[in-house]
């Protein structure tokens, strides 16, 4: 894709220091906590998949392409132009995480893999993260990505119906969106720039977040079995958009849980959770 041989990003590896300070658990909690309660404080365990906002991509502006990613491929293949999407990831969960705990992450390039789509030639990339505190090894992710061109308009996948009636909502407002890009740096337009998104990666509105999908629906999980799983795994199915409530359902699977966020009816992300070594 763009020319570049992508086989000479696999293996590449980074190592990034952060941590989730007291300041930055507030805001979170300020922008997707549940109002009724307080804040975590220095030493609180952090939620899961907060860890997210630990280690902002520091990248100057002046090395940001015009859809706001980096343009360097310091990590990943330089992308250009291209349309770029958190598909999916997995998680095994070691250690509990503090607020104010130092961090330390390690990424590295497991695959890409140059494949042709429906819209044309794709790249899916797997990057493994393993993040340590204190107490050693705390989580292994998998982030898996996919690269492809921006079409010339929006074609939706296939929708998929919501499975179970409606457990809980949760706000997607543009003032939601706007905040969990500030809190994560992430500087993608799709999730701020209304006239960016529709004119150029051709949405129909500001798109929410996978990762913000994923954190609510692993909240969801740990509110009904009343504690974090060992391991979960998400995947995205249609974009969801900002402005509609956020609708969210549960099926027990067996000694999983399988989960669902949506909007309308119809499914944007799937997710299960497991209590059990697999």
């Amino acid at each position: 894709m763009d020319g570049v041989n992508v086989n000479d990003w696999v293996g590449r590896a980074a190592d990034e220091h952060g941590t989730i300070s007291p300041t930055i658990a507030a805001q979170l909690h300020a922008t997707i906590g549940d109002a009724n309660e307080a804040a975590p404080q220095q030493g609180d365990l952090v939620p899961g998949l907060w860890h997210w906002c630990g280690f902002p991509p520091l990248t100057h502006v002046s090395d940001l392409g015009p859809e706001g990613h980096s343009k360097s491929g310091a990590l990943l293949p330089p992308i250009g132009s291209n349309r770029r999407m958190w598909a999916g990831g997995g998680f095994r969960f070691h250690a509990p995480l503090r607020v104010g705990d130092p961090l330390q992450q390690r990424s590295s390039v497991r695959s890409i893999v140059e494949k042709e789509g429906a819209t044309g030639p794709l790249l899916l990339i797997t990057v493994d993260h393993a993040i340590s505190g204190p107490e050693g090894l705390a989580i292994e992710e998998r982030q898996d990505i996919v690269l492809l061109n921006v079409p010339k308009q929006f074609t939706p996948p296939k929708t998929r119906a919501m499975p179970s009636v409606t457990e809980a909502t949760h706000a997607a407002s543009e003032i939601i969106l706007f905040r969990y890009s500030a809190l994560t740096f992430n500087a993608h337009r799709i999730h701020y720039d209304l006239g960016y998104v529709q004119n150029v990666e051709k949405y129909p509105g500001l798109v929410v977040h996978g990762p913000l999908l994923a954190t609510l629906l692993l909240r969801h999980a740990v509110e009904k079995r009343g504690q974090m799983p060992r391991h979960f795994e998400f995947r995205g199915v249609h974009p969801l958009f900002a402005g509609t409530d956020l609708e969210i359902c549960s099926q027990e699977d067996g000694d999983a849980l399988a989960l669902f966020a949506g909007q309308n009816g119809h499914q944007g992300m799937s997710a299960t959770a497991t209590w059990k070594d697999i």
